[in-house]
């Protein structure tokens, strides 16, 4: 049954006119009819009319119905979705030279959409397109020289065609162009030209555009820094709906640079980004949910927005779930799950699970005991300049049931992770010149590194810079030195400094006598007890 084309009340006196000049079988008159149903122009909007017109038209030859008609069906309106249909009256239109039909019909066949997915007729229907001057096929053109896709690579022909599309206002022809001028593909790097270009697509609207030049003055590359203009341009972007926008908002307000320091509107950004996918987003939202920050503590959504990010290939999120695994919070107790999260953020490069991963093959924790799996993992993170790694590696060089010892590699570590400050590294370091293991004998320098080890608490060194300046090795010959050193061993723990603390008293004239007992009656009583350092 036909629908009713009765129109209703209200109706215009150019409805009436164009209606019965359709209804004569007009066929411009029945595309306008179908047009003014769509639109609601001069008659309430009807899609099913609309299609009932257009397709009249269309059947007559009118290009622009028979473009519209494949609108419809490939949005769904007034019908049920039909790539198929819609790629059919797209051709019609197509072979009449329509420009519209034609990228639309390059668009079909670039997706495989109602077509077999074909590149060169993708790009058969663009370049038809483009020469008539259409923008959006300009660029398309544009895109598939630049990435050779149906067409041979040709940065030249690529930078053209963006350049023809973007003189005519194109923001996504503009854009690619500050691209390619940001980068320097294709032409000499420019970082003013970039930022022009940007500034042009970003004024349109272009959300993508809004977060590049974002991003040039939150970092103020190109541009002098300006985080005022650079939060402007992210909260265009982000109202958009541009993920990366409200991301890089969130972190803004949690950090408060150029900016109040806002949790709240932090997480607000955060939840938006996370919500659409975005992978840092979520794994920060498993942060906050992990430790209650600006919400309630709760395990089981933080590990539910780490398995998001996690499953995107996030090695920080990734990470972040091995340790609620191997904890079982909001998770059940899982070695194994956590040790395969665990060596997936490892893989990826992240310095901590490689670590981890070192310290789990060490001791098979979830994994086989593997001590030069342990080495690899270790080294993997020490390369990275991780001082507990570049350590831990040292010590496997040191350890014949990993391997044949290796001197000359542990020795490396060592001072690798001793530069950096590791208290242990240091001691290390400080006992092979002590020893002359590896090197030549040389007490100035185990002085040295057993100093910089006893200074952040190391108890051993300590005890060993004691036995130094009570014998004069590597130091001056100072007994009260020494005796501090080796009360300050003691109150860490080291239980052979009292002993040697003990042998050295019979040393000491009457006055110093005196200063060790007054400072060993305030060890006894829990008071600080370093008489030099």
């Amino acid at each position: 049954m036909s629908p009713d084309t009765s129109p209703p009340d209200g109706f215009t006196a150019e409805y009436l006119r164009v209606k019965a000049l359709a209804e004569r079988g007009v066929a411009n008159a029945q595309h306008r009819l179908g047009f003014m149903y769509v639109n609601g122009q001069g008659v309430a909007k009807n899609e099913e009319l609309a299609l009932l017109w257009y397709r009249r038209a269309a059947a007559a030859g009118v290009e622009q119905a028979q473009y519209n008609l494949g609108v419809m069906y490939q949005k769904g309106q007034g019908v049920d979705c039909d790539f198929a249909e819609a790629a059919h009256w797209y051709r019609e239109a197509a072979e009449q030279g329509y420009a519209a039909a034609q990228y639309n019909l390059g668009w079909m066949y670039a997706k495989g959409q109602g077509v077999a997915q074909d590149p060169h007729m993708a790009m058969h229907w663009f370049s038809r397109a483009a020469e008539q001057g259409d923008p959006g096929a300009q660029n398309n053109l544009g895109m598939m020289y630049e990435t050779g896709k149906g067409v041979p690579q040709d940065l030249d022909l690529a930078l053209s065609w963006y350049r023809r599309a973007a003189g005519q206002g194109y923001a996504r022809a503009q854009y690619n162009l500050a691209l390619r001028y940001d980068s320097g593909q294709g032409v000499p790097r420019d970082q003013d030209e970039a930022v022009a270009w940007f500034h042009k697509a970003a004024a349109q609207g272009y959300a993508p555009a809004q977060f590049s030049l974002g991003l040039k003055y939150d970092k103020g590359q190109g541009v002098e820094q300006d985080s005022r203009s650079a939060i402007d341009w992210y909260r265009r972007a982000a109202e958009q709906g541009h993920a990366s926008s409200q991301f890089n908002l969130g972190l803004i307000y949690e950090s408060g640079h150029g900016t109040n320091c806002d949790e709240q509107e932090a997480l607000r950004w955060f939840a938006k980004a996370a919500a659409q996918g975005h992978a840092g987003a979520q794994d920060i939202m498993g942060m906050r949910h992990e430790h209650g920050q600006g919400v309630a503590q709760d395990y089981v959504r933080a590990a539910d927005w780490y398995r998001k990010s996690a499953e995107q290939g996030s090695a920080s999120a990734q990470y972040h779930l091995c340790q609620l695994y191997a904890a079982g919070l909001g998770v059940p107790l899982d070695a194994q799950l956590a040790q395969e999260w665990c060596e997936k953020a490892a893989s990826q490069g992240h310095l901590r699970a490689q670590f981890d991963m070192g310290l789990r093959c060490e001791h098979g924790n979830g994994v086989k005991r593997d001590p030069r799996a342990a080495l690899a993992w270790f080294l993997r993170a020490a390369e990275q300049d991780y001082a507990p790694a570049q350590f831990m590696a040292a010590r496997l060089f040191d350890d014949p049931d990993v391997q044949v010892p290796d001197a000359a590699q542990a020795l490396h570590w060592y001072r690798k992770a001793a530069e950096h400050g590791h208290p242990q590294a240091e001691f290390a370091l400080g006992l092979r010149f002590d020893n002359g293991h590896g090197v030549p004998r040389d007490y100035e320098a185990a002085h040295f590194w057993y100093l910089r080890a006893a200074r952040q608490g190391h108890a051993r060194a300590q005890f060993n810079l004691g036995v130094m300046h009570s014998c004069g090795h590597g130091a001056q010959l100072d007994l009260m030195q020494a005796c501090g050193w080796l009360l300050q061993a003691s109150q860490n723990g080291y239980e052979a400094a009292r002993a040697q603390l003990r042998r050295l008293q019979a040393r000491l004239n009457p006055a110093q006598l005196d200063t060790l007992h007054r400072f060993t009656a305030n060890d006894a009583s829990g008071q600080h007890t370093a008489i030099a350092a």
